[in-house]
């Protein structure tokens, strides 16, 4: 069976991967900053870039987000922790994703079985935090996860068919990830993508709204 698949954030290492794995089961549709002048940030620009889109989807993957916006590195501490920090991760990471929903959503045909997979991270699960640090991150993929929860229950009374996910990709050997892959087992971003297309795969609507890793396991909120 052939799929049409929207990615969202074409032009990121992972987003390019999951192009790449997509394009041999379908068509594939990019949008991305670079290319598109798809902003998450700005919700015109994502009303601009969603209202040239034409057709149906079968699998969409939202691949858009940011580690750090105004530092470095991510906090390590409660006196590294900045407001404007903080805003522009919630944004990003958080806000971002929601306003692609709230645009994409009335595109979808409520007949058609379609799987959206947003990239969260396994950081912004609360119970699996015990290392601490990270804040701003840990908390706008918290806020995403509560926010994709949430945008479930809505969809499932007016698109039965769908399904929403929040996925962790893992620690995946992208420019993203670089100052932190020798903390952390790794994957190359095409292995990261396969397993991403698999693990949507496995799930229907009966799971909208749930938290999965890249190996099929559920992640606690």
């Amino acid at each position: 069976m052939a799929f049409r698949t929207l990615i969202i954030g074409a032009s990121g290492g992972i987003g390019q991967a999951l192009a790449e794995r997509c394009a041999k089961d379908g068509e594939v549709v990019q949008l991305s900053r670079r290319a598109d002048g798809l902003d998450v940030s700005d919700e015109a620009s994502i009303v601009r870039a969603i209202s040239r889109l034409d057709g149906a989807f079968d699998r969409v993957f939202v691949a858009t987000g940011v580690l750090t916006a105004h530092r470095d590195r991510p906090e390590k501490k409660l006196g590294d922790c900045d407001p404007a920090e903080l805003a522009a991760l919630f944004a990003i990471n958080a806000a971002g994703p929601l306003l692609v929903l709230k645009h994409l959503v009335p595109t979808l045909a409520r007949e058609r079985a379609v799987r959206i997979g947003v990239l969260s991270a396994r950081i912004g699960s609360i119970g699996d935090n015990g290392l601490g640090g990270w804040y701003a991150y840990r908390a706008s993929k918290a806020a995403l996860n509560q926010l994709i929860r949430t945008a479930a229950i809505e969809l499932r009374r007016t698109h039965a068919r769908a399904t929403l996910l929040a996925l962790h990709p893992g620690t995946v050997e992208t420019p993203f990830t670089a100052d932190f892959q020798d903390h952390h087992a790794t994957v190359d971003a095409a292995t990261a993508a396969d397993n991403l297309v698999r693990t949507l795969m496995a799930h229907g609507p009966e799971d909208s709204g749930s938290f999965w890793d890249q190996n099929g396991k559920p992640i606690a909120w």
